[in-house]
């Protein structure tokens, strides 16, 4: 018995990824049947009635603010940014890609499902298709991609857990964001997330030989080297 328990530890410490992967895309797949079911789900009800409880036009313009992180003209030029500050070009190379996958991994599959946007209390003006959430899905992929990044390459763990903190703070945040604004339903907000995170735990597998040789170029471990 306590074989077989060993036996169950080591398989999922290998394997976790994939199973995060697979119960993702599970739970993708059950929200999708849903919406196709029907317009509306009662996590759509729930997570709106709880987010409208902070509306008020103090909140408004900075949910309207942080939801400009996950747009796609935001993203590329942080993109641009970080390829021309960032020394190993493969990194930067690969910041766009994930980028450019994602984004029409999310045209895809808007454009199966098909869902309209709410109409009720929408507080800024979108177009195109609810399901899932662009918004989050990118910010999810882009940011997330950054973690990943953060957590392999940069050796000051002060500095890294900051910006991965905040960064995770930020995704979240943008998700929020779309539910409050009232282009998004939560399911949709929640689907993006889904297939982002499977998603990267694929493309960081695939992309991890291609940039191990190089770190991102970190100034204050540099200074740091320097005074040694």
């Amino acid at each position: 018995m306590k074989f077989k328990k060993d036996k169950i530890k080591k398989f999922i410490k290998k394997n976790v990824e994939w199973i995060i992967v697979f119960l993702c895309m599970i739970y993708f797949l059950q929200i999708t049947e849903n919406v196709f079911q029907k317009d509306i789900m009662i996590k759509d009800i729930i997570g709106y009635k709880i987010i409208s409880k902070f509306m008020s036009n103090y909140i408004t313009p900075i949910a309207k603010f942080i939801t400009q992180f996950g747009s796609a003209i935001v993203l590329f030029s942080i993109a641009t940014a970080l390829f021309i500050i960032i020394k190993n070009k493969k990194i930067g190379l690969c910041i766009y890609l994930n980028l450019g996958i994602v984004g029409i991994l999310n045209h895809i599959l808007k454009n199966i499902v098909q869902r309209p946007r709410p109409t009720e209390c929408r507080l800024i003006d979108e177009s195109g298709y609810s399901f899932p959430s662009g918004h989050s899905m990118a910010s999810a992929a882009f940011y997330g991609f950054l973690i990943y990044l953060l957590y392999k390459k940069v050796k000051n763990k002060k500095l890294r857990n900051t910006l991965i903190v905040l960064l995770f703070l930020l995704i979240f945040l943008i998700g929020i964001s779309r539910i409050y604004l009232g282009v998004h339903y939560t399911s949709d907000v929640l689907a993006g997330f889904l297939v982002s995170l499977s998603y990267l735990m694929i493309y960081t597998n695939l992309v991890d030989e291609f940039i191990e040789t190089n770190n991102i170029s970190n100034p204050i471990d540099s200074n740091e080297n320097k005074n040694q």
